[in-house]
């Protein structure tokens, strides 16, 4: 599934291709596992409609829209496979297609999705996510969501209601960087560790932004290119691998039913 550096290096491309667009027609599948509302809702909404701004809250993509003198924002969520791209009318339409945008400067904007885990919905209200911001949030309130927390570091910084974007990628790279072990009590984690997590969760989604994200599946950008961070992964996905720090073998469990890599030489 995508990530935080995946979903901000997609929006941030359609941003920069449709940005003060007009929506001149909708086209949907009417799969209805794709859309949280109803399709005809959907092309309502969005025909005629201004494309003011294209940025993401937590794993999330945001469509700011004036709409008849309304804002209106478009959410898509890409699940695990899914794709959103900016394309030329005559380039072939990928088989699961579930949504082609129109767009009045004369390029379409397609949703791709073959596993139909990605939604797509319209609200009125300023989306904001389920949790904090990890690239914005605050030292103290970065503490405050671990305090009591007895729940492993590893699955409390999957949790999606405190840090909204971090998946299993990132969240097993920060930890190497930030030298925790992924089963150690969140609780149980000094200020100075806390401290050093959250820098190092910054720091890794910030270079992976750089980078344009980690293809380890088939994540491509708006233009259908795939990302590099993959090349600088620590930890994840290296089982019996050396460390790239000590060389001790690379070893993996799992947490919450999630694959967690890490060194047990250089976490502690």
């Amino acid at each position: 599934m995508p990530e935080l550096p995946e979903v901000e290096t997609v929006a941030n491309g359609v941003h920069q291709r449709v940005q003060g667009q007009t929506i001149v027609s909708v086209q949907t599948s009417n799969k209805p596992q794709t859309f949280k509302s109803p399709p005809s809702e959907i092309a309502e909404a969005l025909t005629g409609a201004r494309i003011d701004r294209v940025h993401r809250v937590g794993k999330t993509i945001v469509a700011d829209l004036m709409a008849n003198d309304k804002p209106v924002q478009f959410l898509i969520h890409l699940g695990m496979s899914g794709r959103l791209l900016v394309s030329t009318p005559e380039t072939p339409v990928p088989p699961h297609t579930h949504a082609i945008l129109a767009l009045s400067g004369g390029k379409e904007l397609r949703f791709v999705d073959p596993r139909r885990f990605g939604r797509l919905s319209i609200v009125s209200t300023p989306y904001e996510g389920p949790g904090k911001e990890p690239l914005t949030i605050t030292l103290e309130d970065f503490i405050a969501l671990f305090r009591g927390r007895k729940t492993p570091i590893k699955a409390a910084l999957l949790n999606q209601s405190l840090l909204h974007g971090v998946g299993n990628i990132y969240a097993d790279e920060a930890l190497f960087h930030a030298g925790v072990r992924p089963r150690r009590h969140a609780g149980r984690l000094t200020r100075d560790e806390l401290s050093k997590l959250r820098a190092a969760l910054q720091k890794v989604l910030k270079h992976a932004i750089k980078l344009g994200g980690s293809s380890v599946s088939n994540y491509v950008d708006a233009e259908g290119i795939a990302g590099f961070f993959q090349l600088h992964h620590r930890v994840y996905s290296r089982t019996g691998e050396p460390c790239r720090t000590c060389k001790t073998p690379i070893e993996r469990i799992v947490i919450g039913g999630r694959s967690t890599h890490f060194c047990p030489a250089c976490q502690k």
